[in-house]
């Protein structure tokens, strides 16, 4: 690991050049001291790094001095296969070795090549972290040494012991089979077999892994698109489902459609006088009968939309709903006390 980090402190060097010990830092995710004790080893090894006083210092590197650093280990070139989104790459645990990775690329370029690269990336950005409204994406946070083991034994074949945490209940410990990994959406899923029975473990909720040395019992083959789509049917049609009629908005339809499970059915609704038989495309409405994922989640979709969509059926929903917005606007009927102080 610190060879591979020594590595990234000169391409940093080397395409960046003069940078702070607290800003190589913050690449390298480790502390300014590491950075300083790195430097130090760098030096002794014949690397001509130099520091630089003043405000505006930091260390550099003797002007064109190169070297072949440029080999990908095995959590690069794996990073680089996963790289579609950087944060698909953080949800495998495996963000810093992207940043690695791509160092090495851009090194390995021609200079005229690097050059036009740098000033071409600075032009793109690719799911930043929040959108217009400053909202921030919701992205799994899955501890490095448990992304690392829960890696390894997918990739090794060999079973897997997890520290789950499901939702509302207490962490246990659990052997299973490890099949692949899935993100989605930013959140990370491992695919496994638990006695046999096909297992969803959301990475986020793996408190601990510990890889085993026997091995896994899984086909060698598999086809993760196909068995995703399988459990995700599955999901859809049981457990504790929710099934709603809604009357929503059309410039509202996608929000309702982003946030179900599933469109059971779709009908367009005419309003009194409108004049053509295209339902929403004259001033209509839109009738979806939609799946959540359990009442709560129907609650909160829903309440989303406010005024734009109404809960035709079941009468519960629709009363809970009911029940929620009596209570905020009781809430907001009297003026506020005025503040203490």
């Amino acid at each position: 690991m610190r060879a591979d980090r020594l590595v990234s402190l000169v391409l940093l060097l080397r395409q960046r050049g003069r940078l702070s010990a607290p800003a190589l830092a913050r690449e390298l995710e480790v502390s300014t001291r590491t950075v300083l004790r790195d430097i130090e080893a760098l030096s002794a090894a014949g690397v001509p790094v130099h520091a630089e006083r003043g405000r505006h210092g930091g260390f550099a590197l003797l002007p064109g001095f190169r070297t072949e650093l440029t080999g990908l280990n095995h959590d690069e070139a794996l990073a680089l296969l996963v790289a579609g989104s950087r944060r698909g790459a953080q949800a495998f645990g495996l963000g810093s070795a992207l940043a690695s990775a791509m160092l090495k690329v851009v090194d390995a370029l021609p200079e005229s090549h690097r050059d036009t690269a740098a000033g071409v990336a600075e032009r793109l950005l690719i799911d930043p972290e929040t959108d217009l409204l400053a909202r921030r994406q919701a992205v799994d946070e899955v501890p490095g040494p448990v992304a690392a083991e829960v890696r390894r034994a997918v990739l090794a074949g060999r079973k897997l012991r997890i520290r789950y945490a499901a939702v509302d209940q207490a962490p246990r410990w659990r052997t299973v089979d490890p099949v692949g990994l899935v993100t989605v959406r930013d959140q990370g899923y491992l695919l496994a077999t638990r006695s046999g029975a096909d297992r969803t473990y959301r990475l986020s909720r793996i408190m601990a892994a510990e890889e085993l040395p026997e091995p896994a019992q899984r086909p060698d083959r598999v086809d993760l698109d196909r068995a995703w789509q399988d459990r995700s049917t599955r999901f859809r049609t049981g457990g504790d489902l929710v099934t709603a009629l809604v009357r929503v908005a059309p410039e509202r339809r996608q929000d309702l459609v982003g946030t179900a499970l599933a469109v059971l059915s779709e009908e367009a609704e005419e309003t009194e006088g409108a004049e053509s038989a295209e339902g929403a495309d004259a001033g209509g409405t839109l009738r979806l009968e939609v799946t959540f994922q359990d009442a709560r989640h129907a609650v909160w979709a829903l309440w989303q939309l406010a005024t734009d969509a109404e809960v035709l059926a079941p009468e519960w929903l629709r009363t809970t709903l009911r029940d929620r917005a009596a209570a905020v606007a009781t809430r907001y009927e009297a003026p506020p006390e005025p503040l203490s102080g």
